[in-house]
């Protein structure tokens, strides 16, 4: 099904808190946006079952972690990783500077995707009541 082209522009506003997310544009197929990691912005140990995710800094820097906090990899400007869907992992700001990264998403249509917390959420997380209450 032939769809429309769609035109963003993207400028990070200020905000109050250790972490945002804006949706910059998206299609059926995927989602791109960008997320502010400040310090105290690490998120939790957890899995997408249905996408994968293209990571990529746009500034500051980023440190992935698997499970055990087994760190994956530490990543700068212009540098990322491709987390496929199913892989566990947590991030956090990497630097003094606040993290701005892009995440570029892409849904397999046959499975429905969830997030799937695999530790406790993170303090920010519940007041911002960002992924809904999970026991």
């Amino acid at each position: 099904m032939a769809q429309d082209a769609k035109e963003f522009r993207h400028k990070t506003p200020e905000f109050e808190g250790v972490k945002k997310t804006w949706q910059v544009c998206n299609s059926d197929l995927m989602k791109v946006q960008v997320q502010v990691v400040k310090s105290g912005g690490e998120n939790n140990l957890h899995t997408h079952t249905g996408e994968d995710a293209f990571w990529y800094v746009i500034s500051g820097a980023v440190r992935f972690y698997g499970e055990g906090d087994k760190v994956i990899g530490e990543y700068q400007k212009g540098e990322g990783i491709l987390v496929p869907r199913g892989f566990k992992y947590w991030f956090e700001s990497a630097s003094s500077d606040a993290l701005e990264i892009l995440r570029v998403t892409a849904k397999d249509q046959s499975i429905d995707n969830k997030r799937v917390d695999l530790s406790p959420q993170k303090d920010w997380m519940i007041q911002q009541n960002t992924f809904g209450a999970r026991q």
